[in-house]
């Protein structure tokens, strides 16, 4: 399973992304997005928490805790990459506000063009390759054909058939929860995950990043007043980064190469499969306490 998984790893990311951006796009049509923008306050929030406050929850760790190297690295790069499309899906069972997470997902993924490399330079320009250049072409690439294009089909699917279009959305996210699971297992089969050699510290220090960030975007959508469902969209997009963006990036700054120890890709590489493996477990916390809340609220309404 590990060596299939490695093998193919780029097809079950694309898999996952597609079958939940249809399943979404099935429920949504043009109105919910109008409404977004009617109302931009929740969407510029999410975007400064992305852009800024992430970003300098990241100096800050790496800065405080004298962290260096791969780890250091690992962590800008989860700073510096956007919300990941499985946000989508995780507000969509949290019943929170799907337009905005998506909304914010194409903004800040097409806004990382030019702010990623900004992040990555001012956090960790001493570890960069000098002649690093951002691919930009091939994350365009990405976002047209895993996130706009099957979200638009959806979309399209619930205009022309929209008696079966809840049923099409439905197996679509199942189909979108089984390649997550997919991807986790692989990921764990494939033997890339070396606690012992990451150490327990780091460990440590990672799942804190992740904490403090998810305590960032509540506090400031509490402070600003924000409806549940805004606000569970938000925290999902701060909390769920594309990590597979991630990874891609990790390869172009530090490629492998067969019979070569390199210790700060390896450490790059396991801060991003960690967090990815953390990041679901707080979603589903976070899906299981605003499930809870929103059934509270609707039994008081009734």
């Amino acid at each position: 399973m590990g060596t299939f998984y490695i093998e193919h790893e780029y097809w079950f990311a694309v898999f996952q992304l597609v079958t939940a951006m249809l399943g979404m796009g099935a429920t949504l049509t043009p109105k919910d997005f109008r409404e977004v923008l009617l109302e931009p306050k929740a969407v510029t929030t999410g975007n400064a928490i992305q852009l800024l406050l992430v970003p300098l929850v990241a100096f800050v760790f790496i800065q405080a805790f004298g962290i260096t190297g791969g780890v250091a690295v690992g962590i800008a790069l989860i700073a510096a990459i956007p919300g990941g499309t499985s946000s989508n899906i995780f507000t969509h069972f949290a019943r929170g506000n799907i337009a905005l997470s998506i909304t914010i997902t194409a903004l800040t993924t097409l806004a990382c063009l030019i702010t990623t490399p900004l992040i990555l330079e001012v956090l960790i320009a001493k570890y960069m390759p000098a002649d690093f250049v951002m691919p930009r072409g091939q994350i365009m690439q990405e976002i047209a054909l895993t996130l706009l294009l099957p979200l638009g089909m959806g979309m399209l699917f619930l205009r022309v058939f929209p008696g079966t279009a809840q049923t099409f959305s439905t197996w679509c996210v199942r189909a979108s929860l089984l390649g997550l699971i997919m991807i986790v297992v692989g990921s764990s089969a494939s033997g890339r995950l070396d606690v012992e050699a990451f150490g327990v510290t780091n460990l440590l220090l990672v799942t804190l990043l992740l904490f403090v960030m998810a305590l960032v975007s509540w506090l400031t959508c509490r402070s600003l007043g924000l409806s549940s469902k805004d606000a569970t969209a938000i925290d999902m997009e701060v909390v769920v980064r594309n990590v597979n963006l991630g990874v891609m990036l990790k390869a172009s700054l530090f490629p492998a190469v067969v019979g070569q120890v390199d210790p700060i890709g390896d450490l790059v590489l396991f801060t991003l499969l960690l967090y990815g493996g953390l990041q679901m477990l707080v979603a589903a916390v976070l899906i299981t306490w605003r499930r809870k809340t929103t059934s509270e609220a609707e039994t008081a309404l009734t």
